[in-house]
């Protein structure tokens, strides 16, 4: 999406044409990795990390926009696992260079049953359908748990929490709330089995999506650059301490 949709990373090329064209060589790479890690290791779990997103309409002339984007947000998962598409989106991908035979070999490749559906979720991964068309961040309107049990609900698989962050002084805010959601998946009975802040240190340059290389240090992390813990990685240690011994540990897995 960043490099072929939106032109920002690798070659910068915007269009539908491009996006397909990277998203089927991505997926297809994906699979054949999985593929040949299992001739060595039968026994190995996949987790996959994507962007769990979800489009509003503004008004009600934004719907059948809004819906289509809502069909597209899923398609690296649905390649990935095999997931049949719905008639628009296996148009859109025809129209936009992938052919019938690709299609299939995605239908028949799929290794599902060896993944962990990892999902990120950041404040920014919500958006408003305008009336042009056009796309602006809308907050945080549904939230982690409500748009993470949509991608349970289409592809019953175990789920992991592969990144969220926030920056200070709206971090530790910001992880409650998001553990608070995971907690509440595991309770409605989704299988979720990890949870991540990303990352473990400070980002740079990651305010513009590392598009422009001023070093501007970003206070995402757990402990800042120079290794010094931030209120955040308190935080997080301490509902490891607090909820260790009421998980499931055989389910349940902390990564710092």
């Amino acid at each position: 999406m960043f490099s072929a949709q939106y032109g920002w990373w690798n070659e910068r090329l915007t269009g539908d044409n491009y996006f397909v064209t990277a998203l089927k060589h991505l997926c297809k790479a994906n699979i054949l990795a999985m593929q040949a890690i299992l001739q060595v290791q039968p026994n190995a779990i996949f987790i996959q990390s994507e962007s769990a997103e979800y489009f509003h309409a503004e008004e009600p002339s934004c719907q059948p926009r809004a819906k289509i984007l809502n069909e597209k947000r899923f398609l690296s998962l649905d390649l990935i696992y095999g997931y049949p598409i719905s008639v628009p989106m296996y148009e859109y991908l025809l129209d936009n260079g992938m052919t019938k035979d690709e299609y299939n070999w995605f239908m028949n490749n799929s290794r599902k049953s060896r993944c962990i559906m990892g999902n990120d979720y950041y404040i920014t991964n919500e958006h408003l359908v305008k009336s042009d068309g056009s796309t602006v961040a809308s907050g945080e309107i549904f939230g982690y748990h409500v748009i993470t049990g949509q991608y349970f609900r289409r592809y019953n698989l175990p789920v992991m929490h592969t990144e969220t962050n926030l920056l200070e002084p709206l971090s530790v805010h910001w992880l409650k709330k998001q553990w608070t959601n995971a907690y509440q998946l595991r309770q409605d009975g989704v299988p979720l089995l990890g949870f991540t802040w990303y990352s473990l240190i400070d980002q740079v340059d990651w305010d513009t999506a590392l598009r422009n290389d001023s070093g501007k240090i970003n206070e995402l992390g757990l402990y800042d650059m120079e290794r010094n813990i931030r209120p955040v990685g308190i935080e997080y240690k301490k509902l490891i301490k607090q909820w260790g011994s009421i998980m499931d540990d055989q389910l349940y897995g902390f990564h710092m």
